[in-house]
């Protein structure tokens, strides 16, 4: 695990509202390698949604430098920052965020769209991502006709589909019951293991200690880091 995929260098993001001026992130700096699997943590306010929507391409820093797998992307156009967003990180949000009128394997495939791929090739992809999330037999459901956990697996097939550097996940089992999110949890570790590095936001103790490192941050800055010595035991 030498290579580093994710890098900042003292970031910051400073939101003007009106008359006031809000420092979101700090002069952050963290260091996230290939193969990793890192929690966020930290009570709202704490910044660190704004440094997951920095890491994930979603908006760029105030000051500071963002190196994501060799390429500087503090300074990058939405176009560059787009095309960049949809080769490297694939996304699981809280919310599942599928379009509904949509099976599973249209849902995965969308990203795909973007990427150029022929439909023939998009469905192959898709379907490959399903299976391997063990949805193979619900391609052809839409999300009405999935449980939650059933549809924050097509989700993170959907994260993968591109082969992404990363994935990034944002309070994955946030909308789930305990055990739809104890199966999504088991699945992102399953992930982690066959090498995809895994960074993940969450208030839940019980789904940081899947991770191997936990980052908590408080009033926008990183307070403390913690290397898990539990995750080995719940994967």
């Amino acid at each position: 695990m030498s290579n580093t995929v994710i890098e900042t260098t003292d970031i910051s993001k400073i939101y003007q509202m009106g008359s006031e001026t809000i420092k979101a992130l700090k002069s952050v700096s963290i260091n996230i390698k290939q193969g990793e699997y890192v929690s966020f943590m930290g009570p709202s306010g704490s910044g660190k949604s704004t440094l997951m929507n920095m890491i994930g391409c979603l908006d760029t820093p105030s000051g500071g430098q963002y190196i994501l797998n060799g390429n500087d992307v503090s300074d990058m156009t939405e176009n560059e920052l787009a095309e960049i967003r949809n080769k490297e990180i694939g996304f699981v949000f809280q919310t599942f965020n599928l379009l509904p009128r949509a099976s599973s394997l249209e849902n995965v495939a969308l990203p795909l769209i973007y990427a150029g791929f022929s439909k023939s090739e998009r469905e192959e992809k898709a379907l490959a991502a399903l299976t391997g999330v063990g949805l193979g037999d619900r391609a052809h459901h839409k999300p009405n006709e999935l449980s939650g956990g059933q549809r924050q697996r097509v989700a993170i097939a959907r994260a993968l589909v591109n082969d992404p550097s990363i994935i990034l996940a944002d309070e994955p089992t946030g909308n789930l019951d305990s055990t739809n999110g104890q199966e999504v949890m088991t699945l992102l570790s399953d992930l982690n293991s066959k090498g995809t590095t895994v960074v993940m936001v969450t208030h839940s103790a019980t789904d940081a200690e899947y991770a191997h490192r936990i980052i908590n941050l408080f009033d926008g800055q990183v307070v403390s880091e913690n290397i898990n010595s539990k995750e080995s035991s719940l994967v």
